[in-house]
């Protein structure tokens, strides 16, 4: 694509603006129909949530779940572009296609691990006020 066709398609417009809401909900449809770990953060949000709810956290510790959640899915949206441009541009296995897959989902290993270790820091001592 070059420059003009580039600027020709970046003016705004409505339309453009409607479609940009319709792209990311068929980006959102794609993860959760293929990628097994959308839905286990599905599901661990709805368990937060529920925990959440049940054991009456407070305006602050919400903000502080609800982001991890939130930063935890939008990294594994873009683990998965990743993964996709890398298969695009290498059909073949190339140590270099390796090291960009392998890096970008350790990416969210390790903020789903700093977030279960804030949500712990949340939950625990609450649950441990119940018994």
């Amino acid at each position: 694509m070059n420059m003009a066709s580039r600027e020709k398609n970046k003016k705004f417009s409505v339309k453009r603006f409607l479609n940009s809401f319709r792209f990311s909900w068929d980006g959102l449809k794609y993860v959760y129909k293929y990628e097994q770990s959308m839905t286990i953060h599905l599901a661990c949000t709805i368990f937060v949530i529920i925990l959440g709810i049940w054991l009456k956290i407070s305006a602050l510790e919400w903000v502080i779940c609800i982001l991890g959640l939130g930063i935890i899915m939008a990294i594994e949206l873009l683990n998965t572009a990743v993964e996709a441009v890398v298969d695009l541009a290498s059909p073949e296995i190339h140590p270099l296609a390796k090291i960009a897959k392998d890096t970008a989902s350790a990416s969210v290993g390790v903020f789903s691990f700093i977030t279960i270790l804030g949500d712990c820091f949340i939950f625990i001592p609450k649950i441990i006020l119940l018994f």
